[in-house]
Order: C-alpha cells, then sequence, then structure tokens
C-alpha cells in the first residue's frame, strides 16, 4: 500500500486514477496510485505529460497481466483477486460472453483498461492517437464528455 504518500517523491499524495473516470477506468486500488499535488498536475505530471500518463496505464496494464494468469474467470474470481465490488464486476462483464470455462481474461483487462490496449510503441515521440481503436462496447464520446483535466 502507497500510505497516501506520493510514489515519485514521498510527499503527501493525492489519488491519480491511471484510467480516467471520464476513459472507463473504475475507482478500485488497482487503479489509482498517490501524486503529490506537484507530480499530479505539475508540468511532469499524467495530466499533461502524455509519456508519463502512458508510462502509469502501461505499467497497471502489466501488473494485471501478472495478476490475471489464466484466460478465463468468473465474476466471483474476478471480485476475489481484484477487489471490486459485485456491481463492479456486472458493469465489467455485462457486455462479454460468458463461455463455460468463465469470462475471457483480455476482456477483462480490455475493459479494466477503458477500452483499449496500451502497447510500448505508443511512448515513441511519432506515434499518434489517431491510431487508438477502442472497442465497441465503450462509447467514446460518452467517456470523453465528462473528462476534466
Amino acid at each position: 500500500m502507497q500510505n497516501g504518500k506520493c510514489v515519485v517523491c514521498g510527499k503527501a499524495g493525492e489519488k491519480h486514477h491511471i484510467i480516467f473516470k471520464c476513459e472507463g477506468g473504475l475507482d478500485f486500488p488497482l487503479n489509482y496510485i498517490y501524486l503529490c499535488a506537484e507530480h499530479h498536475r505539475g508540468k511532469k505530471s499524467p495530466h499533461r505529460n502524455k509519456k508519463i500518463n502512458l508510462m502509469y496505464k502501461l505499467e497497471f496494464q502489466n501488473k494485471l497481466n501478472n495478476i490475471l494468469t489464466k484466460d478465463y474467470y468468473f465474476m466471483d474470481d474476478i471480485m476475489r483477486i481484484l477487489s471490486l465490488n459485485s456491481s463492479q464486476v456486472r458493469s465489467i462483464c455485462k457486455k462479454f460472453k460468458l463461455y463455460k470455462e468463465g469470462y475471457k481474461r483480455d476482456d477483462i483487462i480490455r475493459r479494466l483498461m477503458g477500452g483499449k490496449f496500451y502497447y510500448d510503441f505508443m511512448l515513441d515521440e511519432f506515434y499518434d492517437d489517431s491510431w487508438n481503436i477502442t472497442d465497441k462496447f465503450i462509447n467514446d464520446n460518452d467517456l470523453y464528455d465528462n473528462c476534466e483535466f
């Protein structure tokens, strides 16, 4: 646990959602870190620096990949492993096909990542956001209308 201290400098921190709520992110411990005011909203913050934002997203996605190691999960498993409540899990799984083995791991991770996967090449200075293709289960217009950075 981070004890409310900035993960960069150790000063008192405020909660930062890695996948912003307006991007489809959920409010659960794995999706946030603590950042001091400067590292949260300053020049080198994820809200103002695309590369830093992507680095946090990639780290979060890698963490999910390391936690969710099986190909399929049932709702109870997702709840227990990710410390989510039942309504969050229902919201995650509502548009997924339930196979006899459970819900697909990649679907779960993609949903937790706001509808898309992130890749190292996105850190490249020549990367263009228009290359992103989000899944159909998340309506981009609904997500970004309420986004405040």
